[in-house]
């Protein structure tokens, strides 16, 4: 089973016990969080929309961890204007302990019934 989590602005694939790379978060390590399933695939059945209601994906902070450093260098001729400039980025990794996928059937029924009053 995985599931397509939505982390800041973008959207990663997760299985449980997988760690995952995301934006540095204000969190300590060993907290628990919880992220915003988009899509979730159980063997055949995939629950996407008003499905995931109750749907949830749990992880723990592992901890803090600095990416590549970026080196970039600005340059215009003729001008004698140079400028060289780094970046790091800082990421928080999570280690993904649970996901359990919870459809509401209150939905399923909610539609039905309004299907028959109709």
């Amino acid at each position: 089973m995985y599931a397509v989590i939505r982390v800041g602005t973008s959207q990663e694939r997760v299985t449980e016990g997988q760690l995952v790379r995301v934006d540095k978060r204000a969190e300590e390590n060993g907290a628990v969080i919880e992220f915003e399933p988009v899509l979730l695939v159980d063997g055949d059945s995939v629950l996407a929309g008003p499905d995931l209601e109750g749907a949830t994906v749990t992880g723990t902070i592992v901890g803090v961890e600095s990416g590549p450093k970026i080196r970039a260098l600005t340059y215009k001729a003729k001008a004698i204007q140079r400028r060289r400039w780094g970046h790091r980025q800082w990421y928080t990794t999570v280690e993904i302990n649970k996901i359990s996928p919870q459809p509401t059937k209150a939905t399923k029924a909610t539609k039905v019934a309004d299907v028959v009053e109709a």
